[in-house]
């Protein structure tokens, strides 16, 4: 059977499908590239946002116009959270939830191979593997649905985390990107694997693999230890860090129910910056918080303005229903979102672009992604270990290769650069 697996939102659900495509393609099964070619379609959903649930509605009315004939099948979140939404779409034949999505390699795979395509490989997608170590969530952010929609935390074992990093690895990857919804979570769940945690994991894979980058995904502020620091004295645990903020007020914090102040929040970047040189720290801020006031507002801004972030994700608050934020009172208005989240954008952009300016003029190792097209012939796209986006015109094959460049021009959204001679 042809299939056409995809996903939208975060890079867990993106790892599932890799993880799925992977398994089908053991199978006998083809996986294809394009959803036309499609005897059936997968797809990974998001439900973060009312934006990101519309999104879902969309991609699959998209693969149903695209191949009518395919039969769509639906998982993730949305498909978790109201399943009722999503059954009576064209084309869809099944959604199976959070809770179910593991039954899907049996599910799909129990369906007849396609003869044409004798163990076919699935196709090379990216040059960074995502490799889910964790899923689900304890805690309790009063504006998250994402716990409900996961349920509770829970750690793959390490020796398989592992066993999959290595095969990772031996493909041919250059960086694995370790990924869950609360990775500073892991192995807190395993009360039999005394002294089992993230960092635990971190030190294995770097002292028993030959991995040439491995990478973290988000960490909350509070699971990030000052002793943890000292791992990134290897140069291939990339200098980059994801510290969700949500709000640089601690009253809109208190009201988040985020377990630390703004001031926490500064010292310990501070203290990470002074212990990982050239450390990239990225985050996510949250614009009209129900009861945000505009003073609210405005110190959330001047803080965003005075950490430097090197990349800040926006997002105006979106209710989901049955969070306790959306049961408080004094929702801000959808223009007074609108502007402030024009606002903070504007501020995190700057910063952006300032942290990226420090390093014009210097060389650095670039894993190279992807190619496109300009008038000044193939333009190649990769990014430093601590997370800049750089381009360089080359006419060699560059693709899933690690290569320095020198860092010349500052540009939208990345860095212009000369590839060095080889």
């Amino acid at each position: 059977m042809r299939i056409y697996v995809s996903s939208l939102g975060c890079k867990l659900n993106q790892s599932e499908m890799d993880s799925l495509a992977s398994q089908l393609a053991q199978g006998g099964h083809h996986i294809v590239t394009e959803p036309g070619e499609a005897d059936l379609c997968v797809l990974n959903t998001c439900a973060v946002t009312h934006v990101a649930a519309q999104k879902s509605r969309q991609a699959l009315r998209r693969l149903h116009r695209d191949n009518p004939a395919a039969r769509l099948v639906v998982t993730g979140c949305y498909a978790e959270l109201t399943p009722e939404d999503l059954r009576d779409l064209p084309g869809v034949e099944l959604v199976a939830g959070n809770r179910e999505k593991e039954q899907l390699v049996a599910i799909l795979g129990s369906a007849q191979p396609d003869a044409r395509f004798p163990g076919s490989p699935i196709p090379q997608f990216r040059t960074r593997a995502f490799v889910k170590i964790q899923d689900g969530c304890d805690n309790a952010c009063t504006y998250c649905i994402i716990h409900v929609a996961r349920g509770p935390q829970r750690s793959r074992p390490l020796d398989d985390v592992l066993a999959e990093v290595r095969a990772y690895q031996a493909a041919g990857h250059q960086e694995v990107v370790l990924t869950g919804v609360h990775i500073g979570a892991y192995g807190h769940d395993r009360d039999g694997d005394s002294g089992v945690d993230l960092w635990a994991l971190v030190r294995r894979i770097l002292a028993e693999t030959e991995l040439p980058r491995l990478r973290l995904s988000s960490i909350e502020p509070w699971d990030l230890p000052e002793q943890a620091m000292a791992l990134w004295e290897n140069p291939r645990l990339c200098r980059h860090l994801h510290l969700p903020l949500q709000s640089g007020c601690d009253s809109t914090l208190r009201r988040m129910n985020r377990r630390y102040t703004v001031a926490e929040y500064a010292a310990l970047v501070g203290a990470a910056r002074a212990a990982i040189p050239d450390l990239a720290v990225t985050s996510d801020v949250i614009v009209g918080f129900p009861g945000e006031t505009d003073a609210e507002f405005e110190a959330s801004l001047a803080f965003v303005r005075e950490m430097g972030l090197a990349q800040v994700h926006v997002f105006p608050y979106s209710l989901r229903p049955g969070t306790p934020a959306s049961r408080m009172p004094d929702h801000v208005s959808f223009q007074v979102k609108a502007e402030r989240a024009r606002q903070m954008r504007a501020a995190a952009a700057a910063r952006a672009r300032a942290f990226r300016q420090q390093f014009v003029g210097r060389t650095m190792p670039v894993l190279w992604e992807s190619a496109r097209f300009e008038d000044e012939g193939t333009v190649w796209s990769g990014l430093t270990d601590n997370y800049l986006r750089v381009h360089a015109a080359s006419p060699a094959d560059l693709a899933n290769m690690l290569i320095p460049a020198r860092l010349i021009a500052v540009e939208e959204g990345g860095l212009r650069a000369q590839v060095e001679a080889q």
